[in-house]
């Protein structure tokens, strides 16, 4: 019987067969402005400075909106319209009114990871403000808002999808002066959507609109409406098929105060044409006081003419009492 043949240890065994790698490129990091192609640096190991520099900057823009207590309903529905707008945007519980100028509301809004916040301050149950505030640094703006009207109270036609980006403008007046500048810096950082976030979706269908008409900013909602009929599609770029049908809220912003530092600190701007509302009430009494006053002055004045110019008797008063 055959016996079976041993392998020699020294025989040489075949080289394995490199297969070809088939799969996917590794995709670029993607950014605000696009997808950002792999620098030439990233195949070396990079020290860990070189990372932190690499590294793509992303928007994680988180408002707080918030009011003050005994707030009335108009302006609770007008900060939940608010709220609705901005996907980026967390809601908490009421705030005290007199505590809001101290550290509570700048330690509320790092507690909730945010870096912005939207105060809805309500006084006497008639006068409303906003702060609107960059946390922790800085700076902060004072608004008395006054032509409020609601989604629900106005029952307009626009309709938008919610959670959509919306596109930001603004009037031509936002580049004249250094402080409207400033808002308009202010209001792009805490209205405009961060691109990729989670509640977001990724088209824009809205139009917020800011415009500067007597020193006060007026904001619009409009629906970009587009006709989806499978005849008559809209090319890219036709504007002039696209219509605006208005959405809603409408409220108007007065700047009061621009300050340096968050609910606070030193003074960067004034409106000298602000007129409190306590001011406008006070002269509103004054003349309806006026009123009252010119009425008994000419009650007095009749009753001093009729003493002074005193009616003779008629000698024809009592002709016709005999015919009874």
């Amino acid at each position: 019987m055959a016996k079976k043949r041993k392998r020699s240890s020294d025989a040489a065994a075949p080289a394995a067969v490199e297969k070809p790698d088939d799969s996917a490129p590794e995709r670029p990091a993607r950014t605000l402005f696009g997808f950002k192609d792999k620098p030439d640096s990233a195949v070396e190991p990079a020290s860990k400075d070189g990372a932190a520099a690499g590294a793509p900057f992303r928007n994680k823009e988180k408002v707080l909106v918030t009011c003050s207590r005994r707030i009335i309903y108009r302006y609770r529905h007008l900060m939940q319209n608010v709220v609705s707008l901005l996907p980026h945007a967390k809601k908490d519980s009421k705030v005290e009114s007199k505590q809001s100028k101290g550290g509570q509301l700048n330690e509320l809004v790092e507690l909730r990871s945010c870096s912005s916040c939207l105060f809805f301050e309500c006084r006497k149950q008639k006068d409303l403000y906003l702060w609107m505030v960059k946390s922790p640094a800085g700076p902060s703006v004072k608004f008395l808002v006054n032509a409020v009207h609601t989604m629900e109270e106005l029952k307009l036609t626009g309709n938008h999808l919610k959670g959509s980006r919306p596109l930001l403008t603004f009037s031509s007046n936002f580049d004249q002066q250094p402080h409207w500048k400033l808002l308009k810096e202010m209001i792009t950082q805490i209205f405009a959507t961060p691109k990729d976030h989670r509640k977001a979706k990724p088209f824009h269908d809205h139009v917020f609109v800011f415009s500067i008409v007597d020193d006060h900013i007026w904001f619009r909602n409009y629906q970009i409406s587009v006709p989806h009929n499978e005849i008559d599609k809209v090319d890219k770029g036709g504007l002039d098929k696209m219509t605006l049908v208005e959405v809603g809220p409408r409220f108007c912003l007065n700047p009061i105060k621009i300050f340096g530092g968050s609910f606070g600190g030193p003074t960067l701007y004034e409106n000298p044409f602000y007129v409190s509302p306590n001011q406008i009430r006070a002269l509103e009494k004054r003349k309806k006081a006026g009123k009252y006053a010119h009425k008994v002055k000419a009650k007095v004045r009749r009753r001093e003419h009729e003493r002074v110019n005193h009616l003779e008797p008629d000698e024809f008063a009592d002709i016709w009492k005999g015919e009874d």
